[in-house]
């Protein structure tokens, strides 16, 4: 594993690292080529280029849905606590985003594009990148929360309204900034654009695998490497835990914990084993702090991040974070009860906030079985509870 030094301004970045040669942090100066929409829609045809944003979207699906005069927005909220992925990126390779954002909006020949940023450093490091470049790209601080990272309620903020969900869906490329059709990405996402305009299809897809082409950031905690690490589609996932032989929390706090032995980095062959890449986050907790107790203190910011809309949030994830206490604090909990109230959150929300927590919650629960079975007899692993998964803030 390569470690990569950058000279930045001194911030709170985690170490930047590459398991093979760096593309997206090889940090070189892009020369892009003009590319039209068409071009765009078919080189991320035949890449499967996905969207990097949580739901692995087909970028050009969503690229075939626009038509000239469309808004570009890039989505560089990162509201999940876990992932540092789209800061790093943005602060240490703004002009990569910038160019993947200008790129968009060239080729569709948009009124507007804007990048929307949850943090000081990294919009200031973007705001940099603009005025070298000379690019026509608006930068927009955002402080929505969790829940308002997700597109919707991002474009409610940026529109004026409330930031959360609309409860209805509709799609960006429908109605987004202004009203207006909008193409909406993770702002990784627009950086692999930018990517594939360089370097076309064939070159692009000479790393990773058949079935994914390319590379993607991965946020790694608990293990000596933590840190910010592109890593080549196909890559085994346990090759950067070190020895680690714990259970593996990945995708965020709206995936899941899994005890597999085989990941890999590819989004099609997780979907096909029920787990997800989400937000890139790879985590492993150290043997000396109290699994549960993690999990019980992230379910419990959870809860406290409901938009506020709908039972499942409002009542239903502080009681499931309440069971959760209980049971680190080693007092007796009917297990069957709490599994039965994560199934009644799960699917039931204005958004996929409840279903998220619920999946985090159960997930665990089966990961960390003999830690759940001996707290909820009555005993206590002995550990305390190190605060090792971060929540709320941190920017």
């Amino acid at each position: 594993m390569t470690t990569l030094e950058h000279p930045a301004a001194v911030d709170d970045t985690p170490p930047l690292y590459t398991v093979a040669e760096p593309r997206l942090m090889s940090g070189r100066a892009l020369e892009l080529p003009a590319r039209d929409h068409d071009w765009l829609v078919r080189a991320a045809r035949e890449v499967g280029l996905l969207g990097r944003g949580g739901a692995a979207f087909p970028v050009a699906t969503k690229l075939a849905a626009v038509r000239r005069g469309a808004v570009v927005l890039a989505n560089g909220s990162e509201s999940e606590p876990a992932s540092w992925k789209d800061r790093a990126l943005m602060r240490r390779f703004p002009d990569l985003v910038v160019a993947g954002v200008s790129l968009v909006g060239q080729a569709l020949r948009s009124p507007r594009a804007v990048v929307a940023v949850g943090d000081a450093a990294s919009a200031e490091a973007l705001r940099a990148a603009v005025r070298r470049t000379g690019a026509r790209v608006q930068v927009e601080r955002v402080d929505h929360g969790f829940v308002g990272g997700e597109i919707g309620a991002l474009t409610n903020g940026l529109n004026g309204g409330v930031p959360v969900p609309s409860g209805v869906r509709v799609l960006p490329h429908t109605k987004g900034l202004a009203g207006r059709p909008t193409y909406a990405s993770n702002v990784e996402t627009f950086a692999q654009l930018a990517l594939l305009a360089e370097l076309g299809p064939s070159a692009y897809a000479s790393v990773g695998v058949k079935s994914e082409p390319g590379t993607s950031l991965a946020t790694v905690h608990g293990v000596d490497s933590d840190g910010v690490i592109e890593v080549p589609h196909g890559f085994e996932i346990r090759r950067l835990l070190g020895e680690a032989d714990r259970p593996v929390l990945l995708g965020g706090y709206h995936g899941a914990w899994t005890t597999r032995p085989d990941l890999v980095v590819e989004r099609a062959w997780l979907r096909q084993h029920g787990l997800s890449w989400g937000a890139g986050v790879v985590a492993v907790l150290p043997d000396e702090t109290c699994p549960l107790g993690e999990v019980a203190r992230v379910a419990s910011w959870l809860a406290t991040q409901s938009a506020g809309q709908c039972g499942p949030c409002v009542f239903g994830l502080p009681a499931l974070a309440d069971d959760l206490a209980e049971l680190a604090a080693g007092r007796h909990v009917d297990l069957a009860l709490l599994r039965r109230r994560a199934g009644l959150v799960s699917g039931r929300g204005a958004c996929h906030h409840p279903t998220g927590v619920a999946g985090f919650v159960v997930s665990a629960l089966d990961a960390f079985d003999a830690d759940v079975r001996r707290h909820a007899a009555g005993g206590h692993c002995g550990r305390a509870t190190l605060g090792s998964l971060p929540i709320g803030g941190g920017r």
